[in-house]
């Protein structure tokens, strides 16, 4: 056993790289054998070359205090990689796409006939009161009927290490930067582990994502669509990842400053006159959009933005109005709507949860609070959630006040033991829990980066891996062979 590993303990949890204390998984044995070559000033000396990487790159994100006061930081990045067998990857790529496929249907359900309301799946005051419903669409066709172009659905392994949907992120999913980079950054700090173990590539991300947005583009421009990334500016906590993408694929990227909408037609003010604007990959919320449309007082958007889209001259990525399919409360009924839409049992199951709008839930969940998680219907980022097990009894009854008065916006699920996997904290391996955010692209035909995001809480017995919180990522790598083969 390498000094490495030596004395790492890998839990009462499902460990990603030791079936038991000293017994590596088969996928893992060639990193166990590359590890015994090294010691740890050369570990040292590579993790010292993957952070002057980030720190060149200014790969970093922002952390928001109470006041909402931004401090940018460098991304933390651990040099043990996420290792998935082939067979176990066709597996989750089955599930994710027939997730995709289920929900574009249900967003264009809810805003055409809504069949999965009158016939009683899916409560209507549910979507009624959903956040991000978006009424005034109610009959808009979408191009190529495509809502969502561009999801992150997270996925947590159990302690059995059964792979689970924790949510779905379908208005505007970041993080798949730090999977470029991060692959790129592994392939340099170990060049000759990374060519033995047939790692799948990711980089054509880039383009199968402007493939998407051409895809999409209104008819008359489909031959050469311009294409442009619209950014709320630099400093957004995810900049870094709109530059990057736009640099990638060969686009501009844009404010909402730089777009005018004139004759219900969008143009890009350029040093040589307006130039035309045909597909907008927007990381700008709905209600930010338009002023005319959504918040009056939005400096973000294009003012005429919305009236364009409806006529059919500019296409959007992600569409108008996904973000209902964002809401934790919805996510309970997708694999009713799997069901519904496909005639199929989902592939990858929620995670169990119940529905504080529902009144024996809630009673369940008042009388439970410190056992179980609880979380607000429309935060993301770690933020508006209760972990009770965790919590202060002044957090409990805070949370309990916020259920009472707002039932419809929480649910709440058992706290999950996270996989864990082997990090390099404080001199020394360690467990940390992590979780994954594949990436999935849905256009001409659905398309899946292998891997995505592995996100781990870095602080000890943490099981919030988002990066508002502390957490860090590692480099995922989906093999060509199953786990027969490694």
């Amino acid at each position: 056993m390498s000094s490495f590993f030596a004395n790492y303990e890998p839990g009462d949890f499902f460990d990603e790289m030791f079936a038991a204390p000293g017994e590596v998984r088969p996928h893992y044995r060639m990193l166990l054998e590359r590890a015994e070559g090294l010691s740890v000033d050369d570990f040292n000396r590579k993790r010292q070359i993957a952070e002057r990487a980030y720190l060149n790159q200014g790969i970093t994100f922002t952390v928001y205090n109470e006041k909402q006061e931004g401090t940018e930081r460098i991304f933390p990045f651990d040099l043990v990689p996420r290792i998935i067998p082939g067979d176990e990857w066709g597996h989750i790529e089955s599930g994710l796409k027939q997730r995709l496929h289920a929900l574009n249907a249900f967003l264009h359900d809810i805003y055409h006939d809504q069949r999965i309301v009158k016939e009683g799946i899916i409560p209507e005051e549910i979507i009624r009161s959903a956040k991000h419903f978006r009424p005034e669409f109610m009959g808009f066709d979408v191009p190529k009927k495509i809502y969502i172009h561009v999801c992150g659905t997270d996925l947590i392994r159990d302690r059995d290490g059964r792979y689970l949907v924790l949510e779905d992120n379908a208005r505007c999913p970041s993080g798949v930067s730090y999977v470029l980079e991060s692959r790129m950054t592994m392939k340099r700090v170990f060049p000759q582990l990374f060519a033995r173990y047939g790692v799948r590539p990711v980089d054509r991300y880039a383009q199968d994502l402007l493939d998407v947005l051409h895809h999409v583009a209104p008819a008359s421009a489909a031959d050469d669509p311009t294409t442009v990334v619209l950014t709320p500016g630099i400093y957004n906590s995810a900049y870094f990842e709109h530059s990057f993408l736009a640099r990638s694929m060969g686009i501009e990227i844009v404010t909402g400053a730089d777009l005018v909408v004139q004759n219900d037609r969008v143009f890009m003010k350029t040093t040589t006159g307006l130039k035309p604007v045909h597909v907008i990959y927007r990381r700008i919320d709905d209600d930010f959009l338009d002023p005319k449309v959504f918040r009056p007082d939005s400096l973000l958007g294009v003012p005429g933005l919305v009236e364009a889209y409806r006529k059919g001259n500019v296409s959007l990525a992600n569409s108008i109005g996904t973000g209902v399919a964002d809401d934790k409360v919805v996510y309970y009924y997708v694999p009713a709507m799997i069901k519904f839409y496909l005639g199929e049992e989902a592939i990858l199951p929620n995670v169990e949860t119940f529905l504080s709008a529902v009144e024996s839930d809630r009673k369940y969940i008042l009388e439970n609070l410190e056992n179980l998680v609880v979380k607000s219907a429309n935060e993301s980022g770690g933020y508006g959630m209760l972990i009770g097990p965790r919590a202060t009894k002044d957090e409990i009854a805070h949370f309990r006040g916020l259920i009472e008065a707002e039932p419809r916006n929480f649910v709440a699920q058992p706290v999950i033991s996270l996989s864990r996997s082997p990090t390099w904290c404080d001199g020394s391996m360690q467990g940390r829990h992590i979780d994954l955010r594949p990436f999935v692209l849905c256009g001409e035909d659905v398309r899946i980066i292998p891997g995505g995001l592995t996100r781990v809480a870095m602080r000890e017995g943490s099981l919030v891996v988002n990066s508002s919180q502390g957490g860090g990522s590692k480099d995922t790598w989906v093999l060509d062979g199953g786990t027969e083969s490694c």
